[in-house]
């Protein structure tokens, strides 16, 4: 049976993982946080001394998630995305949540003052968006809100509907 592709994307902090965990666990889809598989793999590139993190080694990355993408029924979490291939994904999520939220939540996480700074700005600008809208057809990105937890299991809600449309719609 053909599955789709999902994309969750957005600034560190917005709930793309509780998301993407929420989902694969309902839909049976296989998720994949790209931090995690990173540190696993140590698909890195150097280090970044300003922010206290590892550089993501991109092209790693796409050759070690290239064949499931092919295989499909994949959910994928990470805060950026212009250097997935555009074939991968059927949909785009772009989380957005509200700064005063964001703020609250990157704290917790123990983010430096800069990181704190650039994160909230990032969402301010929507840069994740536009990037977004810059490396996949519009049609297939969707923003979602993701402030409270009425709206995680609305989003939740939302894409599995979505999910079950697109797979009777590519029955052979």
């Amino acid at each position: 049976m053909l599955l789709p592709n999902i994309l969750l994307t957005g600034t560190p902090g917005v709930g793309k993982t509780t998301l993407g965990k929420e989902l694969a666990s309902k839909s049976g889809l296989k998720y994949i946080n790209v931090g995690d598989l990173a540190r696993e793999e140590q698909l890195y590139d150097g280090y970044d001394e300003e922010y206290d993190c590892p550089i993501l080694d991109e092209d790693r990355v796409v050759d070690e998630l290239d064949n499931q993408m092919r295989e499909g029924g994949v959910i994928v979490d990470y805060h950026g995305c212009d250097f997935f291939p555009e074939r991968w994904f059927h949909i785009v999520f772009v989380l957005r949540t509200d700064t005063n939220v964001l703020y609250e939540r990157l704290e917790t996480r123990g983010y430096n003052e800069k990181k704190l700074t650039d994160n909230i700005q990032c969402e301010i600008f929507q840069v994740i968006y536009e990037e977004a809208t810059e490396s996949y057809k519009e049609e297939i990105v969707h923003q979602l809100p993701s402030n409270k937890p009425e709206e995680l299991e609305n989003n939740v809600d939302q894409i599995l509907k979505w999910i079950e449309q697109w797979i009777k719609d590519h029955k052979s």
